[in-house]
């Protein structure tokens, strides 16, 4: 029996996870993936993490789990299956995973988000062929070649920086004529020769045999479609709340978001919801950190 069982080993996570051990709770993490982290992982670079400026993605994230590690909290290699609330207040949460199950006292749910996908033909019959999703996982692979990103937002902005210092022609396809990324990100692009930007673009298909030749696309201002020659497409069009295991269990609104306020109370009693999971107006590792500290501190009251 633990006194709360923590889903997911991102930031918001890990951040509880600290808070909870120090607090002198019996937690554990659970975690689908050995590796904590979550989408910072991805994260060519971060420099708005308050004391570590310019810090990859996977070094924050070693930090992160060392300080965890420091601290003995236990962590659970699983992927959950289901959650089952008992009626009352005092009833405990039951856990079921594919390595077990478990009981708790409280549920801390901090499973992050998932990257969209485009939805277009060749996307899916071409994933791992030159299309990714991760510009930092997959950018070496396109070395001194011509690359698509797909997006206007940071991680957008973020892919098409970093992949200009590895391959030898980015376009950046955007769907309107204003990108949506942080002004010193845009600034960067701006600056970068190997860099064009295709803008009011979408694209209707990719394409390629065992892998990608081109990309189609369609101008919606001026109604012409067109088509550029590519080695790979890299999208970063949003995430999705991962939280389709949580129908029914807690509130959640039309966009699969959990809805929590700032003490990260859910709709149900003794559960909890922190990070990118949550409706907010602001989805940042910084905010994911904060949300896991309010949700311990809330669930001490509710244990209590």
């Amino acid at each position: 029996m633990y006194d709360v069982l923590i889903l997911g080993a991102g930031p918001a996570g890990l951040g509880a996870a600290i808070y909870g051990i120090r607090a002198g709770l019996k937690l554990a993490v659970i975690d689908r993936s050995p590796v904590s982290g979550g989408q910072v992982l991805n994260t060519y670079e971060v420099d708005n993490y308050l004391g570590l400026p310019m810090i990859s993605g996977a070094d924050i994230s070693d930090k992160f789990r060392e300080h965890a590690d420091k601290f003995g909290v236990e962590f659970i290699t699983a992927e959950v299956t289901g959650i089952e609330q008992g009626e009352n207040q005092e009833d405990i949460k039951i856990v079921k995973t594919d390595n077990g199950i478990y009981e708790t006292r409280a549920l801390i749910l901090a499973t992050g988000a998932e990257h969209v996908q485009l939805g277009v033909k060749g996307e899916k019959e071409l994933a791992g062929m030159g299309v990714s999703y991760c510009a930092t996982c997959d950018g070496a692979f396109f070395r001194k070649r011509t690359v698509a990103v797909v997006g206007g937002g940071d991680v957008a902005v973020e892919d098409a920086i970093f992949l200009a210092g590895l391959c030898a022609k980015v376009y950046l396809i955007h769907r309107r004529d204003k990108l949506r990324a942080a002004n010193i990100l845009q600034k960067r692009l701006m600056a970068l020769e190997n860099v064009e930007i295709i803008w009011d673009s979408e694209v209707k298909e990719i394409k390629g045999d065992d892998m990608v030749e081109s990309v189609e696309i369609f101008n919606k201002k001026s109604g012409e479609s067109g088509s550029l020659d590519v080695n790979g497409v890299f999208i970063a069009v949003g995430v999705r709340p991962i939280t389709e295991l949580f129908k029914g269990l807690v509130d959640i609104d039309e966009s699969g978001y959990i809805i929590a306020g700032e003490d990260c109370r859910t709709s149900a009693d003794g559960i909890y919801a922190a990070g990118d999971i949550r409706k907010k107006p602001m989805r940042q590792i910084i905010t994911a950190v904060a949300d896991g500290a309010n949700a311990v501190n809330s669930l001490q009251n509710y244990l209590t």
